[in-house]
């Protein structure tokens, strides 16, 4: 009898825990918003600028690598609907469902601002400085406003805020991770390590 899927299918999702595709594109996921906070953090702690770090420097190319994935995980996470461990029923489980689709938007739109920023300020971006990802062209000083309306009250841009609420999200999401595993002792994340009980 499987021990993961209904579908015994290793690499689909099923109603006791996630698949192969699903746990890797989370784990990939994690690891590089990982690298892009803790870039961030270095940044604003020490005043570095991306010259004087790698980390920071990074940060563009992993970005879109990002939305990449995003965008990857939200189609297979459509075609796999069906088949997905459910979250239950009641108050907890509608905040769980809120809650992830909160981060799945966020988790979009976060690169998205800085895409239009680099098109409305006119620079472009290129991934690796070699794929032409947003051509360079005239800059649109009222689409940068917009982007950067944020700046006089809060001191950083659309993007800087949808990120740090982003962040907030993220920390919400473990703690919750911990209150089901180790505290409700549910087997939650269980099903996003693959060893489903």
């Amino acid at each position: 009898m499987p021990a993961n899927n209904a579908t015994s299918n290793p690499w689909l999702d099923g109603p006791r825990s996630y698949g192969r595709i699903s746990r890797v594109l989370h784990w990939a996921m994690a690891l590089l918003f990982f690298w892009q906070f803790m870039g961030m953090i270095v940044k604003i702690a020490f005043g570095l600028n991306p010259r004087d770090s790698w980390i920071i420097h990074t940060h563009p190319e992993v970005g879109f690598i990002l939305m990449v994935l995003m965008v990857v995980r939200a189609l297979w996470a459509f075609c796999n609907m069906r088949r997905r461990p459910s979250h239950g029923t009641g108050f907890i489980a509608r905040c769980a469902i809120f809650g992830h689709f909160g981060l799945y938007v966020l988790m979009l739109l976060v690169p998205l601002t800085a895409l239009v920023r680099a098109w409305a300020n006119g620079r472009g971006f290129a991934f690796l400085h070699a794929i032409p990802i947003v051509s360079p062209g005239q800059a649109r000083p009222e689409i940068l406003h917009f982007i950067n309306i944020t700046r006089e009250s809060t001191g950083m841009s659309v993007h800087g805020l949808l990120g740090w609420m982003l962040l907030l999200l993220i920390v919400g999401h473990i703690t919750m991770v911990i209150v089901h595993q180790w505290i409700w002792r549910d087997a939650t994340l269980n099903k996003m390590l693959g060893t489903p009980r």
